[in-house]
């Protein structure tokens, strides 16, 4: 049992990671009060599925896509790929603004707590 689950994990170490990265920032987004906090979950999680989209587009030996193949070669799709790069840049900007939005809210508010922003909306 032990031996297989080992072998598991050598072989498949990309989903392993992707799993305890997924699980890391979903517990962070849950368990944590703090809205940077919360923002640096997301954006584990996010890495995660990107870590997914990674692995699972990999051809053993495959070659890139850009030079056609000679002789039957199997060739990687590229779609996850550019799937991933396009992510990426929206998960940027979507920290930055989520960045800009937690810089307004301490300004305004002076906490990042998420509770403590739960009592004051309250009291207004």
């Amino acid at each position: 049992m032990i031996e297989w689950t080992l072998e598991i994990l050598a072989t498949r170490y990309a989903y392993a990671l992707m799993f305890i990265l997924m699980g890391l920032g979903m517990y962070m987004m849950i368990a944590n009060q703090n809205l940077v906090k919360k923002l640096i979950g997301v954006n584990l999680f996010q890495t995660a599925i990107f870590l997914f989209f990674v692995a699972i587009a990999y051809v053993e030996g495959g070659s890139a896509p850009i030079v056609p193949a000679e002789g039957g070669e199997s060739v990687a799709s590229p779609l996850p790929q550019v799937i991933v790069l396009t992510a990426i840049v929206v998960g940027i900007a979507l920290t930055a603004v989520g960045l800009a939005l937690i810089v307004r809210i301490h300004a305004e508010y002076g906490t990042l707590r998420e509770d403590t922003l739960r009592e004051v909306r309250a009291d207004e």
